[in-house]
């Protein structure tokens, strides 16, 4: 990157430093002013801080922009940031703009601003890189793209009229999950579900994940029943039963109705148990092996890369089936024992017998506290027959013991509240570890 010259494309997502080296949160958007005659003037960006708490950095409290950081002053408005009528956010806003070219040659659609430091502590926009409409028919052509100076393009829409959707989708593809949530739940409604349609469905089942029930309820909301259903499909169950149960019963049975046979029956198995119980709280997909399993099998399941470290942790030995409920629960094999051993060593005989399963009916405290007691990543979940239902990992509690804004609000100054499931937009100093698994193994 140049030092007085940045593309803002690339700034997204860049660490924001104080001059001490410590970091202090990351970049999500530039906020600019536009002006009668001069190009539009930088006034800031906006960071997110931990807690994704997304502020205010005012420009002249950056000391420097480049090599893939931003480095303040150190001085940062814990304020959220709240965007006034005169502000525009690039990313969010400007990028993929129609504009017309001064000179008469036509029309281009915005793919990237560069913004350009003209003095100390005053940046404005300086070229903007531009692309033409296509003139092949072939839907894999595209446009010649060209770098312009501001002054030789002209909007052809109002200042603070939104980006296309897609081209939000190509500025944040690098964005995690649960940031891109929060990203989503600050756009406004109509701009959220025009996003939201150009989702895949699994990146879109990522980010109800990472969502509040209630937020996702919206979102869902706005899909068509087929669509909302394959979505819930590439959700993990628990998650998914989390969501259906804040949806109107009809539309609950419907979505049901047309999600494939095996996750239904997952689901509605889930929404039996109430939400503050070890069954409410479990996923029904560990990795469930027999006693005559070797060593080696067991380390080919927790190596698929999409498989999430909580559940990656132990295996579950039962006897046939091998599907929950399975067969009579034998014990868990902690993923470190594992490496002890040789590849041909037998499961069976490396049992963890220490681990005792509870009950669906546990209460999700009872659960904290076990996990919490023997230093545990998942405890296993059983029925009244000892039959393996599911497991309870440490993200699921520690989605019970945050409060209700932990995603999106404050660090709590008061008592931790009981535990419940969460309902609303949330928010904390603690962030919940990424479910990258879908529990079909992943």
């Amino acid at each position: 990157m140049s030092t007085t010259r940045i593309f803002v494309a690339r700034l997204a997502g860049c660490a924001v430093f104080d001059r001490q080296g410590d970091r202090l949160g990351r970049v999500r958007d530039v906020v600019v002013v536009y002006r009668r005659s001069d190009p539009p003037r930088v006034v800031g960006m906006v960071v997110e801080i931990p807690g994704r708490r997304r502020v205010f950095l005012s420009i002249g409290r950056i000391v420097s922009i480049g090599s893939g950081q931003v480095i303040t002053t150190g001085l940062i408005s814990v304020r959220r940031f709240e965007q006034r009528a005169s502000e525009t956010r690039i990313l969010a806003e400007m990028l993929g703009r129609r504009v017309a070219l001064t000179d008469g040659s036509g029309d281009a659609t915005i793919e990237d601003v560069a913004i350009e430091e003209v003095g100390p502590g005053e940046w404005e926009v300086a070229q903007v890189f531009v692309r033409r409409p296509k003139t092949s028919p072939s839907p894999f052509a595209k446009g010649a793209t060209m770098f312009v100076k501001w002054g030789d393009v002209r909007e052809r829409v109002l200042s603070g009229q939104s980006q296309s959707a897609a081209q939000l989708i190509q500025s944040y593809a690098d964005l995690q999950a649960a940031d891109l949530a929060s990203t989503l739940l600050d756009l406004p409604e109509q701009r959220m579900h025009e996003v939201v349609a150009e989702l895949p469905d699994e990146r879109l089942a990522d980010v109800l994940e990472e969502m509040p029930e209630s937020s996702g309820a919206r979102i869902l909301a706005g899909l068509g029943d087929d669509r909302a259903a394959d979505v819930l499909e590439a959700m993990q169950p628990d998650d998914a039963a989390d969501l259906i149960a804040t949806l109107p019963d009809e539309r609950s049975e419907t979505l049901l109705d047309l999600m494939e046979p095996d996750e239904a029956d997952d689901v509605r198995m889930l929404l039996r148990y109430e939400p503050d119980t070890a069954g409410g709280l479990m996923t029904t997909d560990p990795i469930i092996l027999s006693s005559d399993a070797t060593v080696a099998e067991g380390l080919a399941l927790i190596r698929r890369h999409e498989l999430a470290p909580a559940l990656g942790a132990a295996i579950c030995i039962t006897l046939p089936p091998y599907e929950p409920p399975t067969g009579r629960f034998l014990g868990i094999v902690h993923f470190q024992r594992m490496l002890r051993y040789p590849p041909h060593e037998r499961m069976g005989t490396l049992l963890d017998t220490s681990t005792e399963p509870v009950r669906a009916d546990t209460s999700a405290a009872e659960v904290a506290r076990i996990l919490a007691s023997y230093n545990l990543v998942q405890v296993p979940v059983v029925d009244a027959s000892h039959r393996l239902v599911g497991v309870v990992t440490v993200d699921d509690v520690l989605d019970r013991l945050l409060p209700d804004d932990w995603r999106t609000g404050d660090a709590p100054e008061s008592p931790r509240p009981p535990l419940r499931r969460p309902s609303t937009d949330t928010s904390a100093i603690v962030t919940r570890p990424r479910r990258t698994s879908r529990g079909r193994a992943g």
